[in-house]
């Protein structure tokens, strides 16, 4: 199954990794340490943030340390930036309408 870096973020678990990694590399069993959810569960996110490209593993020794890469985030940006924009023009255009309004009731 292809994945993008929506279905990776739309899940509260993977937005609450990557909050996590955010700061600091951490290792799975640390990453696991922050959830209520099974260690399993927990690995199973870190391979859907892997597949997204938003996060590596990397081998150090025994231990595997998950590091977040957020320029994959950039699709989400360019996505919501185009609605900020009609937002923003949509919002214009109401306090034009609402100052010609509050002349003609002066």
């Amino acid at each position: 199954m292809r994945r993008d870096v929506f279905q990776a973020i739309a899940d509260p678990n993977r937005r609450a990794i990557l909050g996590l990694l955010a700061g600091q590399r951490l290792t799975l069993n640390a990453v696991a340490d922050n959830f209520r959810i099974s260690r399993p569960a927990v690995s199973r996110h870190i391979k859907i943030l892997k597949e997204c490209g938003l996060v590596v593993v990397i081998p150090q020794g025994r231990e595997r340390y998950c590091e977040a890469r957020f320029d994959r985030l950039n699709e989400v940006n360019d996505w919501i930036e185009k609605y900020r924009l009609l937002w923003e023009q949509r919002f214009d255009r109401l306090d034009d309408i609402l100052l010609e309004l509050q002349k003609k009731e002066k």
